[in-house]
């Protein structure tokens, strides 16, 4: 099993900056990808950026040039670096562990949410 625990998130002005972070626990060497999803009011969640194992990187193309996702040294923690933040980008963010199982699966762990809040 994989816990996530995610930073608060916060209010911040358009064009304003913020960080997130998502501490994991349990099974790390489980886990395949590890990213952030977002999910805004009255719409589908959907993922905003992911790291994988090996390091790459995948971004929706509303973030790109914007975010940036990294991992910390020990690889138990998950950062998302949001700059130029818009009004668009308010949601709730999740953090998700995507983790192999026994059987060659995937299974998939998710943080309890913090709100990420851009005033125009």
């Amino acid at each position: 099993q994989v816990h996530l625990v995610e930073s608060e998130g916060g209010s911040v002005p358009a064009g304003g900056s913020l960080r997130l972070s998502c501490l994991a626990s349990g099974s790390i060497d489980s886990i395949i990808t590890f990213g952030w999803y977002r999910q805004a009011s009255g719409k589908q969640r959907e993922l905003v950026a992911e790291i994988t194992r090996g390091g790459s990187t995948n971004y929706i193309d509303s973030v790109k040039g914007r975010f940036t996702i990294s991992r910390g040294d020990t690889k138990t923690t998950l950062y998302l670096q949001m700059n130029s933040l818009k009004p668009e980008d308010a949601a709730v963010y999740y953090c998700n562990a995507g983790t192999s199982t026994t059987w060659g699966g995937r299974y998939d762990y998710w943080g309890h949410g913090t709100q990420v809040t851009v005033s125009s």
